[in-house]
């Protein structure tokens, strides 16, 4: 059996590999070895006991991550043909037209993410898309901490706020937001998002969401 080290994709057999992850890192305890996962496609954390953790062909990874890009550009191609070709998102009003199909307006978007690689394929696809967006990649627990300040420098109209999570270990509440790894960081950083618009009177639109799959 190959030795698992931090970097590789992985899979955890007790779950029929349902979900691919990459090793985060590992923890070394006195009876056994416990790795850090973080999904690659799905936006979710996990910790499992080493022994129960299986390679993954990195053909099957590749084909995963193909089939992923071409539903995106797929949709991007869809959303471009309804707002009636190549024309960019401009930030203004909605202007409904009985010949012309209406332009789509969202304003100017900052995009936080828990994830380096999530950040820039997030940044790649708004790009393709003509948005305006900003998009920082900020860890989790630092999102409450910064996003007041974040808010005050590029003043967006719409705030998304994105990363991984996952139940701690042997969390039974599903209820219970501290049996999750990072939502209570989530509901952190919306109030601070909410603190911001009422002393700013912006009417920010604000969308969160950890647990979920990549876009």
């Amino acid at each position: 059996m190959k030795r698992i080290k931090k970097g590789d994709i992985v899979a955890r057999k007790s779950y029929g590999k349902d979900i691919i992850f990459v090793v985060k890192h590992i923890i070394h305890t006195k009876t056994e070895k416990i790795a850090i996962l973080k999904g690659v496609v799905d936006r979710i954390e996990a910790d499992s006991n080493i022994e129960d953790l299986e390679i993954v062909d990195k053909k099957i990874v590749n084909e995963k991550m193909e089939s992923l890009h071409y539903k995106m550009n797929h949709k991007i191609v869809q959303t471009k043909e309804n707002r009636g070709g190549g024309e960019e998102y401009k930030i203004g009003i909605l202007t409904p037209s009985r010949k012309n199909k209406e332009k789509i307006i969202t304003g100017k978007i900052l995009h936080l993410d828990g994830d380096k690689k999530y950040s820039q394929k997030s940044y790649y696809y708004y790009r393709k898309l003509g948005l305006n967006a900003i998009v920082r990649n900020i860890p989790e627990y630092r999102q409450p901490k910064i996003v007041y300040q974040l808010l005050q420098m590029y003043k967006p109209d719409i705030l998304v706020i994105t990363g991984h999570d996952g139940m701690i270990k042997r969390g039974t509440d599903y209820h219970n937001i501290y049996n999750y790894r990072n939502s209570k960081y989530f509901i952190q950083t919306v109030k601070e998002a909410r603190r911001y618009d009422k002393e700013s009177n912006n009417h920010l639109v604000i969308f969160a969401r950890s647990l979920s799959k990549l876009f």
